[in-house]
Formats: structure tokens, C-alpha cells, sequence
């Protein structure tokens, strides 16, 4: 028989000394590199998050605190005679004749409503003349008022209460960008007009006020930022929108419903598929190229037309719509489709019964995040001549998607190309209106997906 083996002595005797070297309780010198390499890592990663953190409040403090004045504007309000005997001569109030009476004799006879409000507020005009005093009265404001006596020629003749847009400089004073120093070096203030502009908020005629003007306006001269807005930017970035998604969400969807349910897997779908995941990493840039050749060059679209931005965006597009919504028709359970086979529906009943509602939440968060950065693109604009100065609205559509017009992000950066520190001003407030855009696109793509999301 064999001698039992006796256990005494040996590690996994009962009795046996426990080596506190190797007892759990304490960590041996790799234990202990371990967990302060894993300490560091997540020191590394909470650095990180800081840091991006301080960059992303530091970005929208600076963009808010440049641009929120922008929904600020400066006015006057005065009592503006409409002499008949300057304004329409010939007193039978046809509108050829009023047409006659320019933006400068509607300048002078602000001026002068001007001097004569002053006058009676009993405040000294300090030596001004009429000339400086026009220069306080924005040079918008003469064609604005104009337009509302050809509108309205039962105006000439009576006294209406008038507002009007200060001059760049008057509001560039309340604002912080322009002081009595400033001024003294500057040819198109002095230090006399911010000292007079002064009396008159004193008096009640000039305040500060919201500028709803700045989202309902079109775009202004560069002498002329007091009286810029995004009116024709709204106008065409929404006609642009309207575009993608007439062309793009039907194309996109039945193209990944194809390549998911119907099309054999073989190498030209597999190329087909390279390609699309390679167009979606493209440069934007690129389809601005391919949009001046094809729309404009070949097929004879107008330039700067929401029609060929929609276009080039729209191509753009495509393959961020199409990648994320076969990605949703994946994610639904092949158990669904052969319980629908199964029962004896068909191939096409069984994806539109079954598939796309499933998918659905999925293929419209991927919708919304795709016109999302079309929205935000400018590159691809650029090239097609969007950036153009336009002043007129593109009329409704179907027509005015053909009229020039203008996007935001294109007028952002035609504004920061401008001289003027009230540009600088006015972009930064554009860039809170398309931010604002972003994320109210990204919330309703939650919603939608909140929504219409079904658990199995």
C-alpha cells in the first residue's frame, strides 16, 4: 500500500503559518503599481473632462458676452413734421412724384425734426449744427421712413411720433465700444454727440430697447451695422432646410432600406457600402466644387439661390442619413421579421408594418442630426456664391427657392470680414441664433426618439 502523504508543514495544512506576504488583506508591490496606474488614468480622464469643460464655458462666455448686445439696439423718438411742400411738390400725392424726394431729403428733414426736439426739451445743442446732429441719426433711417410714406402718402402733411435707429456710434457708446476718447480720434463721431446723445436719454427722446429688427431685417452696408439683420439669412438657411429634407430623407431612407433588406451581398454592394462610409468623411468643401460644376456651370442654376445650396447640401447629407439609418434597421431583431414571414405577410409588408416603425426613432435622430450640420456647414456655400451682399427677401416658394438669398452661417462670416466692431458684434449675436437652431434641432430629435421608442 502507499504511505499516506502528510499535509503537515505544508502551505495547505490547516495549522499551517499564513504568509502575510501573500495574504489578501494586504497589496503586494504589482498590486499597488496597478492601482495607482489605474489611479492615474482616471485622473488623466478627469483632467480631461475639466479642461474641455473650462474650453466649452470659456467659448460660450465669450460668444455671449460679445453677441448678446446685439439683441440690444439704441433709438430716438421724435415728432417728424412731413412737410407737403418738400415731399411732394406738386401735391397731388401720385406716387411717381413722391418717389422723387430722396433718402437725403428725408435726412435733412430728420435733422432737422431732430434740432427742433431738442430745442424744445430745452436742452443747449452745445454749438452743434445740423450736420452733426445727422450724423447721430443712423443712415438707414431716412430710407426706412421714406418707405412709409410711399406705403402710406396720407401720412404727408401731419406729425407722427418717428422712431429711428441711432447711429452706429451712439449705440456703439452704450454698449461699451466707443468712449469720449475713442471719439475724439474718430471722423464719424465726437465727443460732443455722446455728450448730447446723453441729454437726450436724460430727456426721455433716445433709449435702449430689444432690436427685434436684428432677426427680421436684411443685411446693411458696412457703414451701416446698427441697421444689419438675418432677416434674409433666416429666410434662406429655412428655404435651404426645406430642400434637404424634400430630397434627402426619401432618397436616404429608400436607399438603406435597399442595401438592408433586399439587395444580395455580393462585392458591388460592398462597394457600394465603402463608398458611402467614405462620402460621409468627404470634405465640405468638396461638394461645393461638385455643386459650382454640376448646378450652376452645367445645369444653369442662379447663383447664390437656396435652390443649389439645398443641392449641394442634400448631396452632402446623403450618406449621414443613410449610414445611422441602416444602423436602426440592424438593430431591430431578425425574430421580428420571420414572426411577419412566418404568418404569411411579404417581404414589403413585413418592413413597412414592422421594420421602419421600429427603426423609426433611429432613422429620424439621424435625420435631424444630418440637416443639423448641414445647417451649420459654410464652405460648400461659399463656392456657390451665397456669399454675395443681398438685400431683397427671396419671395415664396416655389419661386423664391430660385431668387438669390443668403444662410446663416455664410452671413456669420461675412460679417467678421468687416471693418466695423459693430459686424464683430452682430456676428457674434448670428452665431447665438444658429446655436440656438442646433439645439433646438438636437432636442426635438430626442423627443422624436423618446417618443417613438419601443423596448423588446
Amino acid at each position: 500500500m502507499t504511505a499516506p502523504i502528510s499535509l503537515k508543514g505544508s502551505p495547505l495544512h490547516p495549522r499551517a503559518a499564513i504568509d502575510t506576504r501573500a495574504s489578501l488583506l494586504l497589496q503586494d508591490p504589482r498590486t499597488k503599481a496597478r492601482n495607482a496606474t489605474e489611479k492615474r488614468f482616471r485622473a488623466y480622464g478627469l483632467s480631461a473632462i475639466v479642461v474641455a469643460l473650462l474650453a466649452l464655458v470659456w467659448l460660450l462666455v465669450s460668444i455671449f458676452g460679445n453677441g448678446l448686445p446685439a439683441f440690444r439696439q439704441t433709438f430716438m423718438t421724435i415728432p417728424v413734421t412731413l412737410d407737403a411742400a418738400l415731399l411732394d411738390k406738386g401735391g397731388k400725392r401720385d406716387p411717381a412724384d413722391l418717389s422723387k424726394a430722396t433718402t437725403v431729403a428725408y435726412g435733412k428733414l430728420l435733422a432737422a425734426s431732430l434740432g427742433a426736439e431738442i430745442t424744445a426739451k430745452g436742452i443747449d445743442l452745445g454749438g452743434m449744427d445740423a450736420k452733426a446732429l445727422a450724423k447721430m441719426i443712423s443712415e438707414e433711417s431716412p430710407a426706412t421712413l421714406r418707405n412709409r410714406v410711399l406705403a402710406d402718402p396720407s401720412l404727408i402733411g401731419t406729425t407722427i411720433n418717428f422712431t429711428l435707429l441711432a447711429s452706429g456710434r451712439i449705440d456703439g457708446y452704450y454698449k461699451g465700444r466707443v468712449s469720449m476718447e475713442s471719439a475724439a480720434l474718430d471722423k464719424n463721431t465726437s465727443p460732443e454727440q455722446l455728450a448730447m446723445a446723453d441729454k437726450l436719454k436724460a430727456a426721455g427722446v433716445l433709449s435702449t430697447s430689444f432690436n427685434t429688427g436684428f432677426m427680421t431685417m436684411p443685411d446693411a452696408s458696412d457703414k451701416r451695422p446698427e441697421a444689419a439683420g438675418l432677416g434674409v439669412a433666416i429666410v434662406g438657411s429655412l428655404y435651404m432646410m426645406f430642400v434637404v429634407l424634400a430630397l434627402a430623407l426619401p432618397i436616404g431612407v429608400a436607399t438603406s432600406v435597399y442595401l438592408e433588406e433586399f439587395a444580395p451581398k455580393n462585392n458591388f454592394t460592398d462597394l457600394i457600402e465603402v463608398n458611402i462610409a467614405n462620402l460621409a468623411a468627404v470634405p465640405s468643401i468638396v461638394y461645393g466644387i461638385l455643386g459650382l460644376s454640376i448646378f450652376i456651370n452645367f445645369a444653369g442654376l442662379p447663383q447664390s439661390a437656396p435652390i443649389v445650396g439645398g443641392l449641394v447640401l442634400t448631396l452632402m447629407t446623403l450618406p449621414r442619413i443613410i449610414i445611422p439609418t441602416r444602423a436602426a434597421l440592424k438593430a431591430v431583431p431578425p425574430s421580428i421579421r420571420d414572426a411577419a414571414l412566418g404568418i404569411g405577410a411579404s417581404r414589403l409588408q413585413t418592413i413597412t408594418h414592422h421594420v421602419l416603425p421600429l427603426a423609426m426613432p433611429g432613422i429620424l435622430t439621424g435625420t435631424i442630426i444630418g440637416l443639423a450640420q448641414a445647417l451649420g456647414e459654410t464652405a460648400p456655400l461659399l463656392l456657390i456664391g451665397m456669399v454675395a451682399f443681398v438685400r431683397d427677401f427671396p419671395g415664396a416658394p416655389p419661386e423664391g427657392l430660385f431668387d438669390p438669398a443668403s444662410a446663416l452661417p455664410v452671413q456669420i462670416y461675412n460679417w467678421t470680414q468687416r471693418g466695423d466692431p459693430g459686424f464683430v458684434e452682430r456676428a457674434s449675436g448670428a452665431i447665438i441664433v444658429l446655436l440656438v437652431f442646433l439645439i433646438a434641432m438636437n432636442a426635438v430629435a430626442i423627443y422624436f426618439r423618446r417618443k417613438f421608442e419601443r423596448r423588446w
